[in-house]
């Protein structure tokens, strides 16, 4: 099976090229880096094999978008659709979440919760936290049964340090990166310090909560594009896996297939 995965988020979007099952490539830019974002996807889609029983040259490929930003969405459609020809799948549209859901308003949801959610569960299969740093910050539950339970969801780094330059009169802009000590020497390193402890304690005190619903401590996953940063001071966490959307992707397309045979 091959698939082109595309994850289309708030900042970036990410695309994983699948060649028969195995992850060959997995890349980030930037949301408005149209004519880098066209030509990967070219690129990409020019190393997939023609289809054996196609008599009109049709690749042996699909694209499989899970998005959270439509005016982004329009782009990628464009993209596949218009230049390469191709039909271009949307996750909760054309395929549906590969978990089950327990929230009051599913078609809210962001869908990257979701499937980076039931990647983690796919894995582990037991209760998982699921927290993923990226433009915003979601720390989500699955239950034990593989339920999705709902979430919490606060400001990243790069919103938390905009909000307080924009709404202070002297506060610099930071750019968040690991402290040389837990206290800053200075209004930088203060607010540096501030932002980076702040994200790893929030994280310990939601999945402290969790376990205490749960009965019992469940296993913590942490991804996207801040986690790097903070892994390392994050004892209490199971494991730091990049790119866990693009992973829901396409295990929500192999469901899907399976599923209807």
């Amino acid at each position: 099976m091959n698939i082109i995965a595309i994850d289309i988020g708030n900042t970036n979007i990410t695309i994983g090229f699948y060649l028969r099952d195995e992850e060959q490539l997995v890349k980030s830019l930037p949301g408005e880096a149209t004519a880098e974002l066209t030509e990967l996807l070219t690129s990409t889609w020019e190393k997939i094999p023609v289809a054996k029983r196609s008599k009109q040259g049709k690749r042996d490929v699909v694209f499989v978008a899970s998005s959270v930003k439509p005016a982004w969405t329009e782009v990628i459609h464009d993209i596949v659709e218009r230049a390469l020809g191709e039909e271009l799948l949307l996750i909760n549209k054309d395929i549906p979440y590969p978990i089950e859901l327990s929230i009051n308003e599913p078609q809210s949801v962001g869908a990257d919760r979701v499937l980076a959610a039931s990647a983690a569960y796919a894995v582990t299969e037991h209760a998982v936290v699921v927290a993923d740093f990226g433009t915003a910050v979601t720390i989500d539950l699955v239950d034990d049964r593989g339920v999705f339970c709902g979430g919490v969801i606060l400001p990243g780094f790069e919103m938390s340090a905009n909000a307080l330059h924009n709404d202070t009169a002297q506060l610099p802009k930071v750019t968040v990166t690991k402290p040389q000590w837990p206290f800053g020497k200075n209004t930088v390193e203060a607010i540096n310090a501030g932002l980076y402890y702040s994200a790893i304690s929030t994280l310990q005190e939601i999945v402290r909560r969790y376990a205490e619903v749960l009965g019992t401590w469940p296993q913590t996953i942490i991804t996207g594009s801040g986690a790097k940063l903070i892994k390392d001071d994050c004892e209490f966490v199971d494991n730091w896996v990049p790119n866990l959307v693009v992973r829901g992707i396409v295990l929500a397309y192999r469901k899907y297939i399976k599923d209807k045979e």
